[in-house]
């Protein structure tokens, strides 16, 4: 097996061939949006990137919480969401759990020694999980499908929902083809046994996973609905005027998870940032809004906080609910929760004076 996944073929590549989106052997966006940097920014972006001076990393671990004790608890209002890092966030609706972009690996990366590194461990283990019904896989890209966070839950009798072509990975790595179901843009499937179904809907982003094989599998943002709740799960994506078209079709949202980091001018058709997350929220109709995709990785040239200080100052001005619990804090969008910024527990590491050697406390003895 190797972490780089495999090609689709057969059957599976037939029916990514008679999507809409695939045309001359890529899948692509509804709008014509390049997937690596904007013309003319290479220079001035690799310049930032060898000699910016943002902190990029954090001094220390970011505060956490063991979720364990809380999740054996039903929920009050029978809808509760765990950001456990990056865009890793188990959902409990409808009576199931379902768990989004599951990344457990030290790096985002095909190599075990390289690539960018998680800036703490995931607050509880994959062993540590409570059953799932589902798991969610937004695309392809490492710190979203992550090749030794599948390899542990294939063992798990539970069944993996995801974007075209992204299924040939996972059979790859031992999920049996029966506990996978891959969706195009705006097909629906029903979960088993539950009144809970899943939705894959448009995003504005790319695919791959080496030098070959760009765009030969689909992303999608995902929706998932049960009779009283209704979740958003952005993905990756930039802004799209289809979040409007999600709203009308599948909203209104009680909760929408939207992408917020490794954002920058020079990629910002196929990723968010902070302030296009507000205004997609405001397209999506609005909602609790939990931001993800940020405070795990250094995957991009901005300041690891920078997403979550502007989002605490633009997002109350702008009428967003924002959710921005500790990881591994579940929350209960239905109740009021408060907002505090938790992540600047570590910030303050990096304003603390040096520590020096203690004065002696008398004359040395020989």
């Amino acid at each position: 097996m190797s972490p780089f996944g495999r090609r689709a073929n057969g059957s599976r590549l037939e029916r990514m061939q008679s999507s809409p989106r695939f045309k001359d052997g890529v899948f692509h966006n509804s709008a014509r949006v390049a997937p690596g940097l904007k013309p003319g920014s290479a220079l001035s972006t690799m310049s930032e990137f060898l000699l910016g001076g943002q902190r990029r990393v954090p001094l220390g671990p970011l505060p956490s919480v063991d979720p364990r004790e809380a999740w054996k608890r039903v929920p009050d209002t029978g809808f509760r969401a765990t950001w456990l890092g990056h865009s890793t966030v188990l959902l409990e609706l409808g009576g199931v759990r379902v768990l989004t972009d599951p990344v457990w690996g030290e790096r985002a990366s095909p190599m075990s020694f390289a690539g960018p590194k998680r800036f703490q461990p995931v607050p509880v283990t994959v062993a540590g999980l409570p059953p799932l019904d589902a798991v969610i896989v937004s695309h392809d890209h490492y710190d979203h499908l992550d090749y030794p966070t599948i390899l542990e839950l294939a063992k798990r009798e539970v069944p993996f929902y995801t974007s075209l072509g992204v299924g040939a990975h996972l059979e790859a790595w031992g999920v049996p083809a029966q506990r996978i179901v891959e969706l195009d843009w705006w097909e629906s499937v029903k979960l088993p046994r539950a009144e809970v179904s899943l939705t894959a809907a448009p995003s504005q982003h790319f695919s791959g996973r080496g030098v070959a094989g760009r765009n030969s599998t689909l992303w999608s943002s995902f929706v998932v609905k049960s009779e009283k709740h209704a979740v958003f799960f952005s993905g990756d994506t930039g802004l799209t005027p289809e979040y409007e078209e999600i709203r009308r079709r599948l909203g209104p949202f009680d909760l929408v998870m939207l992408e917020v980091g490794a954002f920058h001018p020079a990629w910002g058709d196929i990723h968010l940032g902070p302030v296009n997350a507000l205004a997609a929220l405001e397209l999506l109709g609005g909602g609790a809004f939990l931001p993800v995709h940020w405070g795990t990785f250094n995957l991009a040239i901005h300041a690891w906080d920078e997403p979550a200080e502007t989002l605490l100052a633009l997002g109350p001005k702008r009428g967003a609910r924002l959710l921005m619990p500790r990881l591994g804090a579940p929350v209960e969008p239905g109740k009021d929760v408060r907002l505090e910024p938790w992540w600047r527990e570590a910030s303050a590491l990096e304003k603390a004076p040096p520590e020096t050697a203690p004065e002696p406390l008398g004359e040395p003895i020989d």
